[in-house]
């Protein structure tokens, strides 16, 4: 690739051990790092803090100390994330340049809105390996990407342990 052929590689990254497999394969496998002026662009998508004015079917209301409470957790979880994926990207040379990208939204969204507008290359996701019926409740986020992005998608699975999985 010639200098001018730089390629914006994104990464989704979450709190799961999935996702950190996933940006370290792409690092090994993907990621050039010998004459590349590749951009790897970190994402974490934070989902908003569902909030409900309503009195649940127990009913308590979520006050606004609550409700406060779950925007900083989520905010160190997302500073959690970034930290861990920057750790993982720490041995990468100048060629390669590390964007980080912390959106809000439902993670499904925000990955092909932000695989869309920064126009970028190859979208990397880790997949987090639910069963038939997990799937159909939570949806599969890789699964909806690989639908709706126009970007080829890399989907890496995490190998299963050998050890007392089963």
């Amino acid at each position: 690739m010639g200098e001018n052929n730089r390629r914006k590689i994104l990464v989704a990254v979450d709190e799961s051990n999935e996702s950190t497999y996933a940006l370290s394969w792409c690092l090994k496998n993907l990621v050039s790092v010998q004459n590349s002026n590749d951009t790897l662009i970190l994402l974490f998508a934070k989902t908003p803090v569902a909030v409900h004015t309503a009195m649940d079917s127990s009913g308590y209301m979520f006050t606004s100390n609550i409700i406060a409470s779950m925007e900083k957790y989520g905010k160190e979880v997302a500073e959690h994330v970034m930290h861990k994926a920057k750790q993982v990207c720490k041995d990468l040379n100048d060629h390669v340049t590390v964007e980080i990208v912390v959106e809000h939204g439902d993670p499904r969204d925000v990955i092909c809105e932000v695989a869309e507008r920064l126009k970028v290359d190859i979208l990397v996701m880790g997949s987090h390996g639910y069963g038939a019926i997990k799937r159909a409740f939570l949806g599969s986020v890789s699964n909806h990407c690989a639908q709706k992005v126009k970007c080829p998608v890399l989907i890496v699975k995490k190998p299963k342990s050998n050890a007392a999985d089963h």
